[in-house]
């Protein structure tokens, strides 16, 4: 078997290993089932294009869980503009029932959408799957101490929003 033989063998394992993890990441970032299958297949796939990104990143588990969280909020900053032109064209149409939980979901991606990637990455690591800056750090591929920083300017930020929000007329 060549090296790109090799390498076509190792990935398919890590995806019958792992690709459901990757996939449930997904689908709780974006909300989306198709989203979140591409995103599975666009992970992946970059293994193919470019091996190297795992050189040195510590274990494939951790890599594939920072990739799909940064893809992930790639795919909802071009959602966001996709968005805004279908709201000023079409009106949203939403059950009464689903209309709370689906409007928090889509405020809570617009505003990831508006963070600096490395802002959006934190925030999703320790408020929505609560991990400890050590766990943040070992995704990231950071130290702890940037972490707190992180989480640090993350809250100055949301504050400066918040303000600049609520004095809007």
């Amino acid at each position: 078997m060549d090296d790109r033989g090799a390498l076509v063998a190792l990935i398919e394992a890590a995806y019958r290993q792992h690709g459901h993890l990757v996939l449930r990441r997904a689908r709780r970032l974006l909300g989306n089932e198709q989203d979140a299958r591409e995103i599975l297949q666009d992970v992946f796939a970059s293994l193919l294009d470019a091996p190297g990104q795992l050189d040195g990143k510590g274990p494939l588990v951790s890599w594939l869980y920072g990739a799909t969280t940064h893809a992930c909020l790639n795919r909802i900053r071009d959602r966001k503009n996709r968005l805004r032109l279908l709201d000023t064209h079409v009106a949203p149409m939403q059950e009464e029932s689903a209309a709370p939980r689906a409007e928090q979901a889509l405020l809570t991606r617009e505003l990831l959408a508006r963070l600096p990637v490395d802002l959006a990455q934190v925030a999703v690591h320790y408020y929505s799957d609560e991990m400890t800056h050590e766990e943040i750090a070992r995704v990231m591929g950071c130290s702890r101490r940037h972490v707190g920083d992180l989480l640090e300017r993350l809250k100055a930020t949301l504050s400066e929003q918040m303000r600049e929000g609520s004095s809007s007329p």
